[in-house]
């Protein structure tokens, strides 16, 4: 075989093999406790430093009021010096049954990856019955979509599976759409609860898996409950990598690490099949 054959052969595999590869994206949910003008610009840059590998970020507890939007805007900023463009959306104050319980969300995500598609909103079918309704978001990854729903429940002695469990209408309601539930919810994935979307092909990310922070650390143990996770469908899914990121680890002091958040992020490494 001459050489001319055998560069058109490597070519074509080449070629056909970029057409026909899956690619990957990766995700990160991080509840960032109070996250508006408290956040000092140190912490908005360590922040950013946090998420800037990430190609979409779902963030719980920005604030409702007044310097929740503009610290958003200040992260997708600092996010922008680092290489790649950002861009994000954010919610409206959740529809909660008290002005210091309504909460904002928001997503940020590299537009040279992702490209949003639709326009993001709250669910407000279950506004009534769930006190931070949902917020959504369609991104497309060469032109393959995909929707995050990020949720904050409501804290645990307030019984957040009262909540969650609206969760499987959310999944049979769109049930050709490839959904990833993200967020902290407060219970551990093996509650009861989630059952309904485990038996609708749903996993969880993370098993056994804590992701909040303890008030100190004891005996080099930080993390206190399994809040944090993602539940996705395997059939329309493959994840390949998955964890948390010990942020705290790199301050000497925990009250410090805290100040950012009392929870850890949580990430993946997907692919959409």
């Amino acid at each position: 075989m001459n050489t001319l054959k055998i560069k058109l052969i490597i070519l074509l595999l080449f070629l056909f093999s970029a057409n026909s590869c899956f690619c990957s994206i990766t995700i990160c949910t991080w509840n960032l406790k109070d996250f508006g003008k408290s956040k000092s610009a140190d912490e908005i840059v360590f922040i950013a430093n946090v998420l800037k590998n990430y190609d979409v970020v779902a963030i719980q507890e920005v604030v409702a009021g007044y310097g929740g939007p503009q610290a958003v805007a200040r992260l997708a900023q600092e996010l922008n010096t680092k290489g790649s463009k950002w861009d994000y959306v954010i919610s409206e104050p959740t529809s909660s049954s008290s002005a210091n319980k309504s909460e904002r969300y928001a997503y940020i995500w590299k537009t040279s990856k992702l490209t949003k598609k639709g326009s993001a909103f709250l669910e407000k079918k279950y506004s009534d019955e769930i006190d931070r309704e949902p917020f959504y978001l369609t991104l497309t990854e060469k032109g393959k979509p995909f929707t995050l729903v990020s949720f904050h429940a409501i804290t645990k002695s307030k019984q957040p599976e009262t909540e969650l469990k609206y969760f499987k209408f959310m999944a049979a309601s769109l049930p050709a759409q490839a959904l990833i539930f993200v967020g902290d919810y407060n219970l551990p994935q093996s509650h009861s609860v989630f059952n309904p979307l485990k038996k609708m092909g749903y996993r969880p990310l993370l098993t056994n898996q804590k992701t909040s922070l303890r008030q100190k650390c004891i005996n080099n143990d930080c993390l206190a409950s399994e809040y944090d996770n993602m539940f996705l469908s395997r059939q329309q899914f493959s994840v390949k990598k998955s964890g948390i990121v010990h942020f705290y680890a790199q301050f000497q002091n925990f009250r410090e690490a805290r100040l950012i958040s009392d929870h850890v992020p949580v990430f993946a490494e997907i692919e959409l099949l």
